[in-house]
């Protein structure tokens, strides 16, 4: 019989606007074995006290300093032994049946190592948008060594239908088999604690791609996310992440980057670099600092290079495929489809 336990990890930073309503669409979750482990990186609002509300329905691990998001999700994750786990943002509403569905998607394949559910874009304070728009359908990267949220803005018109095969899944509510977590973890750490917050969920998906792992998409899981951090808003968003987010821009390709995919789309890549480059000397400044903390970890990035290259599976050609500026998604193939997996639980 398979073990339906699910480790749901959520890491808090002053999330007390939103952590009531998600840990309550948590543990409303039906037809599961349910652990939930939050995180809080020294939180200075209200979210202990809101917390402490649940502190016989959930393990709750204080840091004494923010230690980033990819550190503190590695320690809920440590915490559970649970075959599945659920890495959840504190501003995702889940629908009924979500993990349901994510555990009927990771099921077509046992090879399966994500699934992506359909997220799909609240406003703050999780108040509904005047017309439904998709937040994420999974991630897929472009050939200048961009990463997008597949679907991001479009208008929910029925769109995204199928379970396919996606790059990976969005750490806002990424859905992970351990087997494939114990795998791809290096030094005991899943996620890259140098990443420390932004693009750590590219980086575990681009790793499980050069081992052999796949992730699946899945229509029939649907949550709501108040996205905070996109391209477009880069002037809304704090300059400690927005120069996290240039540093682990050149980490992820040190890291992962196959000589066949940087000779193909050398162009593109550099033509982008020039532009980040660019941009951090004239529009900001203090996003400088990404490149001191580049050669900080520059060492550990390496040994992470070659402990993934030494046991790569996936070819050139293979990865190449990944990636394309127009979103990529691949059929699951001459897999049967179950219906309730098309459709969300109720």
């Amino acid at each position: 019989m398979r073990d339906s336990s699910v480790c749901v990890s959520i890491v808090t930073y002053n999330s007390g606007r939103y952590i009531r309503p998600c840990l309550e669409a948590v543990l409303s979750q039906q037809g599961v074995h349910l652990e939930v482990v939050v995180v809080d990186n020294a939180s200075t609002d209200d979210t202990h006290k809101v917390l402490s509300a649940f502190r016989r329905r959930v393990k709750v691990i204080r840091n004494d300093r923010n230690l980033g998001f990819a550190a503190a999700q590695n320690q809920a994750i440590l915490r559970s032994s649970a075959p599945w786990v659920l890495a959840l943002n504190p501003d995702v509403l889940l629908t009924p049946g979500f993990l349901q569905s994510v555990l009927q998607a990771a099921e077509l394949d046992p090879r399966a190592g994500a699934v992506s559910g359909k997220l799909l874009s609240i406003g703050p304070g999780f108040v509904p948008l005047p017309e439904p728009r998709i937040d994420s359908t999974g991630i897929y990267f472009t050939p200048a060594m961009r990463h997008f949220d597949r679907g991001w803005q479009q208008i929910d018109e029925g769109r995204y239908q199928r379970c396919e095969y996606v790059f990976g899944a969005s750490a806002a509510a990424a859905f992970y088999r351990r087997e494939m977590i114990d795998d791809v973890s290096i030094e005991g750490a899943f996620f890259d604690p140098d990443f420390f917050a932004y693009r750590e969920d590219a980086d575990v998906a681009w790793r499980a791609q050069l081992l052999g792992w796949r992730c699946i998409y899945t229509p029939g899981a649907v949550a709501y996310h108040v996205r905070t951090v996109s391209p477009e808003n880069r002037r809304s968003v704090s300059s400690k992440i927005n120069m996290h987010s240039v540093k682990n821009r050149f980490l992820l390709r040190i890291k992962n980057a196959t000589p066949g995919l940087l000779r193909r789309y050398w162009l593109p890549m550099t033509g982008r670099d020039l532009i980040v480059i660019g941009g951090c000397m004239l529009a900001e400044p203090r996003s400088l600092e990404a490149f001191w903390r580049l050669t900080q970890c520059l060492r550990r990035a390496l040994e992470a290079r070659r402990a993934i290259m030494s046991r790569r599976l996936a070819s050139d050609e293979v990865m190449t495929q990944w990636f394309s500026f127009e979103a990529v998604a691949r059929p699951i193939g001459a897999i049967e489809i179950p219906q309730e997996i098309l459709a969300p639980v109720t």
